[in-house]
């Protein structure tokens, strides 16, 4: 949903129908930050339970030719240093889950911030601000895929007697509105007219 409404505001400011564009955008925003969250506390209750695994899934580092932007790829080559330095599998599959986490979280107040302004007419480079919004949104779709293949391969690694717990740790709504709250440190003033 959080693609839809981006696509539509996109779709919007093309024709110049700018309040429904900033409409759909703050629509976005908010979608995004509970994405964002969600995935969050996916990465750490991986790397919580992953503690307490003895063979974890080898993992491989990001590529940075699969992102777009100046964060994810900054990211990208942060854990290709750490993946080359750390002859652990075990630390660089926490690594791994780490940078993930924390580029989300970079990515989300970024777009947040870049959304707040052109929701708000303060921008002023506007076309600018709606490029750097499709490829946040890039980049982030490139997390939520990374994060997917983590989970599948830690998903069969994780002893059938951990399951429950795990699926419990995931599904933890307080866990997510704390994350939510922490990744949206601006105070929104987003407002969707009727």
């Amino acid at each position: 949903m959080m693609s839809v409404a981006l696509d539509e505001a996109l779709s919007f400011r093309a024709r110049g129908e700018l309040v429904c564009a900033r409409e759909q955008l703050s629509l976005a925003a908010e979608l995004f930050a509970r994405l964002a969250s969600t995935l969050v506390v996916a990465c750490d209750s991986v790397s919580d339970r992953g503690r307490h695994i003895s063979d974890l899934p080898l993992v491989e580092p990001l590529n940075t030719d699969f992102f777009r932007g100046e964060i994810a790829q900054n990211a990208a080559q942060w854990n290709l240093l750490l993946h080359t330095v750390l002859f652990a599998d075990r630390s660089r599959f926490f690594q791994k889950l780490r940078i993930l986490s924390e580029t989300v979280a970079r990515l989300v107040h970024e777009f947040d911030s870049i959304a707040e302004d052109l929701f708000h007419g303060v921008s002023i480079r506007t076309a600018d601000g709606w490029k750097s919004l499709a490829c946040l949104h890039f980049d982030f779709n490139t997390c939520v895929c990374e994060s997917e293949i983590v989970l599948k391969a830690f998903l069969r690694a994780i002893p059938a007697e951990q399951l429950a717990a795990f699926c419990a740790d995931l599904g933890s709504l307080s866990a997510a509105e704390r994350v939510r709250q922490q990744l949206r440190t601006r105070q929104r003033t987003f407002r969707v007219s009727a």
